[in-house]
């Protein structure tokens, strides 16, 4: 008799089923389990991080900049015609007046046109002489006419004046005496003319005379003017001080404005620092500097700050005030710090790896143990050299790392060992 085992059959599917099911169930919810699970902290040695503490209280905001000492009164000597270098007479190092001369140079144009320029001016003079005698002679002959119409006028008024008392006596007849007023108004006529006549002359005289000085004017200038050039050919220093460097050669060829040397007073020295852009934001003429020489520091103010931006830095020049130490000179490097504020009673850390001014940044905060770092996101505020004020994120005591964690990006915990 046959058995029928289907059932048999179907229930040992019906487990296979659920045993696969509950495998596939048990597959998915381990899955998850480990999705949920945060990545293992890496291990990190706290030897080679930077770690810096939470603080309250003043913090002084800085800015720093390198720079160099130059010279407050410095004189550039320049060419003040073309020439050639025929002698340095002066070499850098040394004390130099006003009056010392530097250096020589030739031009024999210029010297040929100073020769011609005092000749003309020789001619000017001697034309303005012959001019004025020529003039002279003129008006004394008109003045030398004028005086013998004013002297026939004058005798015919005598004239006139017989004839009148004649005629009144009837001894002479009213014709001449007609003839005698008339005479008088002819004579009146030409001396007025004559008078005329010399105050033109005059004027005409003052006219020509003005444009030959004009002339001669212009002849002296240009004979000064050679003369000049021809004695800067002799280049002096200008200025009492010491010369710096002198940038031409003997035998060299130079043309008018070319630098020739520098001569500075170096017991009137200024930093001239470079700070950069995104520090110099707040800097003002009358800020307080310090100013490093390797050699020893000197306080200064500021005096001026460049309102232009070049290669990403601000010019900013520094007065000193203190005493410069041994070994200061011109173009010597040196660091300067400047005080921009002190801000009382804020939270400050050190400044970051990575972090400006009023930007959000996220750093890894220690626990109590200093065994783990947890990342937290800090709102940062004004800076410093080596500090920045903290808004938000942090509390006083806190410790946190400033070093560069970027390799850690990844990651929201650090193991310390």
């Amino acid at each position: 008799m046959d058995i029928d085992r289907s059932d048999v059959a179907r229930g040992k599917r019906r487990k296979r089923a659920l045993y696969l099911s509950a495998a596939v169930l048990a597959a998915i919810a381990v899955s998850v389990g480990l999705s949920q699970l945060e990545p293992a902290a890496p291990t990190v040695d706290s030897n080679s991080l930077y770690i810096s503490t939470v603080k309250r209280g003043e913090m002084l905001r800085q800015v720093r900049g390198p720079g160099t000492l130059v010279p407050e009164n410095l004189q550039w000597i320049a060419a003040a015609s073309n020439g050639r270098v025929e002698r340095v007479l002066v070499l850098p190092g040394t004390e130099v007046s006003a009056e010392t001369v530097v250096l020589e140079l030739s031009n024999p144009e210029l010297t040929q046109e100073a020769l011609d320029a005092e000749a003309g001016l020789r001619a000017a003079e001697s034309d303005l002489e012959v001019l004025r005698a020529q003039l002279d002679s003129q008006i004394l002959m008109q003045e030398s006419n004028l005086a013998q119409v004013d002297s026939e006028f004058n005798q015919a008024k005598l004239q006139l004046e017989a004839d009148q008392r004649l005629f009144e006596e009837g001894l002479l007849p009213e014709l001449e005496l007609n003839q005698s007023r008339l005479a008088i108004k002819h004579l009146e006529k030409r001396l007025d003319l004559e008078t005329q006549r010399l105050e033109r002359n005059r004027q005409s005289a003052a006219s020509q005379l003005e444009a030959r000085r004009s002339r001669l004017a212009q002849m002296q200038a240009l004979h000064e003017l050679r003369r000049d050039q021809l004695q800067a050919l002799r280049v002096q220093a200008g200025m009492a001080g010491v010369l710096q460097e002198v940038q031409v050669e003997e035998g060299q060829r130079v043309t008018a404005g070319t630098t020739l040397a520098r001569v500075a007073q170096p017991g009137n020295l200024k930093a001239e620092l470079r700070v950069p852009e995104t520090q110099a934001r707040d800097l003002q003429n009358g800020l307080v500097a310090s100013i490093d020489t390797r050699n020893g520091v000197v306080e200064g103010r500021i005096s001026r700050v460049d309102p232009a931006v070049r290669e990403g830095s601000v010019t900013v020049d520094v007065m000193l005030i203190g005493q410069l130490p041994k070994g200061a000179r011109p173009d010597l490097s040196v660091d300067g710090t400047i005080e921009i504020e002190r801000l009382e009673d804020v939270l400050y850390v050190g400044r970051p790896a990575y972090g400006q001014a009023h930007q959000t940044v996220s750093l890894f905060r220690l626990d109590r143990e200093d065994e783990m770092a947890h990342r937290v996101q800090v709102q940062l505020g004004r800076t410093s050299v080596s500090t920045i004020e903290v808004l938000a994120g942090l509390e006083e005591g806190d410790r946190v790392i400033l070093s560069d964690t970027s390799t850690w990006d990844d990651y929201d915990r650090l193991k310390l060992r």
